[in-house]
């Protein structure tokens, strides 16, 4: 029952801490646009200032998770992600939201991120990594989901019955409301994190070695720079789907509350996905698994990159949109669990995180400027098509880095 009962807690805390800086935008990403008078290309840049500052908290915070008990780190976490939401609510300009974004990338990476890993990965055991981190990504895919519908029945209590009719002060009330939902549920996730997991610190037993004194040694393995590859563009495809409500709106002719609606929607995939790549990859392995997923997204990816938005290309275009996410979760379930496969030592679990993670979530530094300049480039359709575009080659590269990978772990 215990382990249970932590799995359900590292689910809910892990998608939470993310909720309001990235939720936000996923699902209500025309509403939030709006709401801030934003366009694409500033909102891409407000991301780039999270990545940057996310990406100088991994190494310390892999370090911090090899040390410090996760029940700590990750409940501080959640607590200071969520005030950041009561600014957020004031609606601030846009240097102000840049600060606020550079403010999360610290929050929710640095006492967060590695101990969520290592929490899972010690979960798991040696031969359920698959399994541990599948329905972790699972979980935390399903909570996203729920909360996401109930944040958008919110929202349309604001609205009226037509969403393209609603004034701009209607926009910002129920946008606030969605803000302060998702502030209440970061830190009601905090409080079950703090008394909820347990209060030891690492499971692996014996003393606590100093990680930064194993960090030249990761860095000299090839196969952590080709796990890092395969989260690069993993991630590329998970930060696409962050456009897809705006593709709703522009291509398929929603309007925001009904392409926030989809959206949700299309996330409740996550759970089946992540789950089967899990289980799956402890019965076959991690990386024939994450090479499958990314042939499927370059088949996908291209053919939206070339589908119009007409009446016989619909059925063709929901399906791969269907595909593409299912793709895209089975990835994030299990490229963590490639820590086993490359026999990583548990005692530098946080540590390797912290590296592969630098290197592995970089997109949070360019993914939204380039994403946003394409699609503020060439508005509606067009602009679409070329993001696809986009998102299919980084997958053509990523079924490349993991060949290497593949080989990499043949010659262990």
């Amino acid at each position: 029952m215990n382990r249970i009962l932590h799995i359900l807690i590292l689910i809910i805390a892990g998608e939470m801490v993310f909720g309001l800086p990235f939720h936000t935008a996923r699902f209500f990403r025309p509403t939030f646009l709006d709401a801030f008078g934003f366009s694409n290309t500033q909102l891409g840049d407000i991301f780039a200032v999270y990545g940057i500052t996310a990406m100088l908290a991994y190494f310390p915070g892999g370090a911090l998770a090899d040390r410090f008990p996760a029940r700590k780190l990750m409940s501080l976490s959640l607590f200071a992600t969520a005030a950041g939401g009561l600014y957020m609510a004031s609606f601030p300009g846009g240097v102000e939201m840049a600060l606020l974004y550079g403010y999360w990338g610290v929050t929710t990476i640095l006492l967060f991120w590695a101990a969520m890993i290592r929490a899972t990965r010690e979960w798991g055991g040696e031969y359920s990594q698959g399994k541990a981190f599948g329905i972790l990504d699972g979980g935390r895919g399903l909570a996203a989901a729920g909360f996401a519908l109930f944040a958008v029945g919110m929202l349309s209590l604001y609205l009226p019955a037509d969403a393209q009719l609603a004034s701009d002060a209607e926009r910002r009330a129920g946008f606030r409301v969605v803000i302060l939902l998702y502030s209440a549920a970061t830190a009601a996730a905090g409080i079950l994190t703090w008394f909820l997991l347990p209060r030891s610190g690492n499971s692996s037993g014996g003393a606590r070695s100093d990680p930064f004194s194993g960090m030249m040694g990761v860095l000299r393995r090839p196969i952590v720079w080709a796990q890092a590859g395969v989260i690069v563009c993993a991630y590329c495809g998970f930060k696409g789907l962050d456009n897809f409500s705006l593709y709703a709106v522009d291509v398929l002719g929603m309007d925001e509350v009904e392409a926030a609606r989809f959206t949700a929607y299309a996330s409740y995939l996550r759970p089946v996905a992540a789950v089967t790549a899990g289980f799956v990859a402890d019965r076959f392995s991690a990386s024939r698994i994450i090479g499958i997923a990314f042939l499927v997204l370059v088949t996908s990816f291209g053919t939206l990159a070339i589908a119009a938005p007409s009446a016989a290309w619909l059925n063709m275009i929901y399906a791969n949109i269907f595909v593409s996410f299912f793709a895209v979760f089975a990835l994030r379930g299990v490229y963590f669990a490639l820590l086993q496969e490359s026999n990583t030592p548990r005692h530098l679990t946080g540590t390797t995180v912290g590296i592969v993670s630098f290197i592995g979530y970089t997109p949070d530094i360019f993914f939204a400027p380039i994403a946003g300049r394409i699609l503020d480039n060439a508005p509606g359709p067009v602009g679409h098509q070329h993001y696809f575009m986009f998102l299919a080659a980084i997958a053509l590269f990523g079924l490349l880095v993991i060949f290497t990978l593949i080989r990499l772990n043949r010659k262990l």
